[in-house]
């Protein structure tokens, strides 16, 4: 039993930031994040869970980065944003901001974009959905395990939410911060497990 994922509790699947701009190698402006997910071939297990969570009409979102082209409202008050803004990247309806593929949204997917921050709640209406479709726990998945997922794991906890994360389906900037956040940071906030762990639960929640 994966904890969170007992029966009776209602559950999302949060697919973190897998934009060609962020894991295609050809577009991307991250390029050992993208080698990483690459190399722990994480997108056909986010796109297997995600088809766990929909065969048992548990909701799947995707957390999209889409910024306007004049990254005004954007507060460019760290490095990564300062890098976005230079680099133009992650724009909204360019290729940057596009799905990857394989985890591409699907009808009766749900899809909360942001145009500035850093964490999937801030100025999105992840939390307002969630709410309304009743889901008490989230299975994060997708990058990075060393901020977007951090963020969306203390995001989840501080608004009552309980919060597992995926390992298997989840990388870091650097096989070192991966390592050092699932094993240190991370199980202080979630619940640490498996896609196959996870699809099993979800199946078990029908």
């Amino acid at each position: 039993m994966v904890r969170g994922l007992e029966a009776g509790k209602r559950s999302a699947l949060l697919i973190s930031e897998c934009q060609r701009g962020i894991l295609d190698p050809d577009l991307t402006t991250m390029a050992e994040l993208a080698d990483q997910a690459a190399q722990r071939n994480i997108l056909p297990r986010i796109a297997e869970l995600a088809t766990a969570f929909r065969v048992a009409d548990a909701p799947v979102f995707h957390i999209h980065i889409g910024y306007r082209p004049d990254f005004r409202g954007c507060a460019l008050t760290s490095p990564l944003m300062g890098r976005s803004y230079r680099e133009a990247a992650m724009v909204a309806e360019t290729p940057h901001a596009e799905p990857m593929p394989p985890v591409a949204p699907l009808d009766g997917d749900f899809v909360c974009s942001r145009r500035s921050g850093l964490a999937m709640w801030y100025g999105t209406d992840l939390d307002a959905m969630l709410r309304n479709l009743d889901v008490r726990t989230v299975v994060l998945v997708g990058v990075s395990t060393n901020l977007a997922l951090f963020g969306g794991s203390l995001g989840a906890v501080d608004r009552g939410y309980q919060s597992v994360i995926a390992e298997d389906a989840t990388a870091g900037g650097s096989a070192e911060t991966h390592a050092w956040m699932v094993e240190n940071s991370l199980p202080l906030l979630s619940a640490m497990s498996t896609t196959g762990a996870v699809a099993e639960a979800i199946r078990h929640m029908q």
